[in-house]
């Protein structure tokens, strides 16, 4: 689960970035919507994908605190960078009760 959740996250992210500093730019200055129509459904194809694993996750392999955190990351330009950084490093993590 960790694995798709990076990879979607850093997907995220940079069609986040792109959209704001690439297709923005061009619709505003340049004149011309279509970039932002088509890198603006590809974010937010990924956007619903990114919360859609990390409610997956909760529960299961994170705790709560983890959706909350999630949900923020995803707001913020590179905020799923900085997200994956912490879920790799366990901070989420449940413990086995084995």
């Amino acid at each position: 689960m960790k694995q798709w959740v990076s990879l979607f996250g850093y997907l995220e992210g940079f069609s986040f970035l792109i959209l704001l500093f690439y297709a923005m730019p061009i619709k505003y200055i340049g004149g011309d919507a279509s970039v932002v129509s088509l890198v603006g459904a590809i974010h937010g194809f990924l956007f619903i994908a990114y919360l859609f694993l990390i409610f997956l996750g909760v529960g299961k392999q994170w705790n709560k605190t983890a959706l909350l955190h999630g949900l923020v990351a995803a707001m913020v330009p590179a905020g799923p960078f900085l997200f994956e950084g912490m879920l790799l490093g366990g901070e989420y993590d449940i413990p086995n009760s084995a």
